[in-house]
């Protein structure tokens, strides 16, 4: 076989595969390269999702004759003017992505450099290129893109419906306009006005973080700027800044979570698994946080250019950049305290509907005493009904489902306590408090978990564990494998507070169990654990699955729902949830209660 060199707009063919995989793709490097040049405005506009016209209109530094016609050529840029493959602190400037572009579309130019007189234009057609000659136009560039792919027709075939790919160059402006809250962006398709993203104030400007905050709420929703936790950490050369959600507002998917680099936006594998890390002792398994978090380190800390499409990047120090996420996110999350997102609240409130008519009669008239339903009665009976109806309730009706206390003394007035003052328990499942300014409604059972979970891992942190010995040791029935798996963990489970032994073939005797478990479902206990020993095998330690186990104890030792508090426990728990981090949400991510501001209350009855 002959070796021979491949013509260029062949190589530039190929080129564009790597970089130009969609319009998105193209919507990228063009926006790219105008922050680059120093855009206060970038105005993007598209056809047909991209595949027909892809215009990209900025006012940064425009381009001289000669720059233009160099702009377009293969590996001609400004981007390395020291040859310097490692310090890099740009996207990517024109020159690099250009000529892959006009080589499978119509690509056409218009640049002028700033304090020019003149302004001038080039065309790349196919990748054939025309000399650059004068045109008008203010400061700036316009950059231009016709019939995308017509010169490889066969990838038409890949591209989606207009409609997704209009999203996915939404998505990709999204992402880059998080970086640069001082640059106004707008994407329009047709004539439909798809995106808009003003620049942030000067004064806002002046304190980079609100800046930051004030478009990411633009971008993600205000309940994300109104729920998020500021992060500001750093750890030798490596700084994170940011804002991670609370755990209680979280989603279906990761796509919610936005990583930046040294102000580049990546998804990279390593980022998101501390992420992970960060919030698995606050989420379940199939929810994903909403985090934005931007990484700045020196240049030669980090690769950039292990993929085509500057997507995913290399650090030096892996783990550096890996412990610095997870333990500035938990800092974050344990400064919060005990909040919990408004959005559990507002759901709270969107599920009360007002009926839509009253009855007209009652199915019994036990509870309106001396009414029988018939004709219309005269004025006089009707207001002896109406008083009687609402006279005070017969002490004879009986109400197990709700308790209500005593009225608090002056020592414990609802404005002392964020939480409030307990003043009923419901159906021995729910504590309902009163706040200065409205109610709470707590799940005992989903609180509780949460304090006995951040106890425990407390106590196993400073090597405490305290042991509770059983009166008569409880003997719990297993299958042959789950006992032999729990009893070849004996001696960790021992470093737990939990001191089990075999007892004979197929089932195991609890001697001892944590203090802080209390009266807890030993059987219950012995048995999930065994199920989750089943699940992640015998090639994990215990150590390294801790918070799991954990959590399981947390759950069989917390008080369960259905169990009657008097007052003093109630407002025990509610003190204890305001001095306990996370408290907000359950070892699953699920709120542990609901406030309900008296303003929003009244506005369910009308008083607003």
């Amino acid at each position: 076989m002959t070796i021979r060199l491949l013509p260029p707009n062949l190589v530039n063919q190929i080129a564009a595969g790597e970089v130009v995989e969609r319009p998105a793709s193209v919507v990228k490097e063009l926006v790219e390269n105008a922050l680059d040049a120093g855009a206060r405005r970038i105005d993007i506009h598209l056809r047909d999702g991209g595949r027909s016209l892809v215009v990209v209109e900025d006012d940064g530094d425009g381009m001289t004759r000669a720059e233009l016609a160099l702009s377009v050529e293969r590996h001609a840029t400004s981007k390395l003017p020291d040859d310097d493959l490692v310090h890099i602190h740009s996207f990517g400037f024109r020159g690099e992505a250009l000529p892959s572009i006009g080589a499978v579309g119509r690509l056409s130019i218009a640049s002028r450099a700033r304090a020019a007189d003149t302004a001038w234009s080039i065309a790349v057609d196919g990748g054939i290129r025309s000399e650059p000659h004068p045109a008008a136009r203010g400061e700036g560039t316009r950059v231009e893109l016709r019939d995308l792919f017509y010169a490889v027709p066969a990838r038409l075939k890949f591209l989606k419906t207009p409609r997704s790919e209009l999203n996915a160059a939404q998505e990709i402006v999204e992402r880059l306009a998080m970086a640069h809250p001082d640059v106004s962006f707008t994407l329009r398709d047709e004539e439909r006005l798809a995106l808009r993203l003003p620049a942030i104030g000067a004064d806002l400007l002046q304190d980079p973080a609100a800046a930051t905050l004030e478009r990411l709420g633009a971008i993600m929703g205000r309940d994300f700027a109104d729920n998020a936790a500021r992060l500001d950490a750093m750890r030798e050369t490596v700084r994170l800044t940011g804002f991670a959600g609370l755990p209680t507002l979280n989603r279906a998917t990761s796509t919610q979570q936005f990583l930046f680099v040294n102000g580049r936006p990546v998804k990279d594998r390593l980022i998101i698994g501390a992420i992970r890390g960060a919030y698995q002792d606050f989420l379940a398994r199939d929810r994903h946080p909403m985090v934005a978090l931007f990484l700045d380190l020196p240049s030669e800390e980090v690769d950039v250019n292990v993929h085509p499409a500057k997507a995913e990047v290399r650090f030096r120090d892996a783990a550096l950049v890996r412990g610095l996420i997870v333990s500035a996110i938990r800092a974050a999350l344990a400064q919060a305290g005990h909040r919990a997102s408004t959005t559990v609240a507002t759901s709270t409130l969107g599920s009360f509907t007002a009926p839509t008519q009253f009855p007209t009669q009652l199915s019994s008239p036990a509870p309106w005493r001396g009414y029988t339903p018939g004709p219309a009665r005269s004025s006089t009976a009707l207001a002896a009904q109406a008083m009687a109806a609402f006279a005070p309730l017969s002490a004879e009706i009986d109400r197990p489902s709700a308790r209500v206390e005593e009225a608090p003394t002056a020592e414990s007035a609802p404005t002392s306590h964020p939480l409030g003052v307990a003043r009923a328990q419901l159906h021995e499942t729910y504590i309902v408090a009163q706040t200065a300014d409205g109610i709470v409604i707590i799940d005992q059972h989903a609180a509780h978990e949460r304090l006995v979970y951040e106890r425990m891992k407390a106590a196993l942190d400073a090597g405490t564990v305290a042991r509770q010995a059983l009166l008569i040791p409880e003997v719990v029935e297993l299958d042959g494998p789950s006992a032999e798996r729990l009893s070849a963990r004996a001696g960790e489970l021992a470093e737990l507070g939990l001191v089990i032994e075999g007892f004979g073939s197929g089932a195991i005797v609890v001697r001892e169990v944590p203090a802080l478990l209390g009266q807890s479902d030993v059987r219950g206990l012995i048995q999930d654990l065994a199920d989750e020993l089943a699940e992640f095998g015998d090639a994990l330690s215990l150590k390294e699955r801790l918070q799991e186990v954990c959590s399981t104890m947390a759950c069989h030792g917390s008080v369960r729902a259905g169990r009657r508090l008097t007052q003093p426990e109630m407002d025990a728990l509610l003190r204890q949830m305001e001095a306990t981090p996370h408290s907000g949400q359950c070892n699953h991510g699920r709120p542990t209660y609901v406030e309900l501001k008296l303003a929003d209350i009244e506005r369910l009855f009308g008083r607003r």
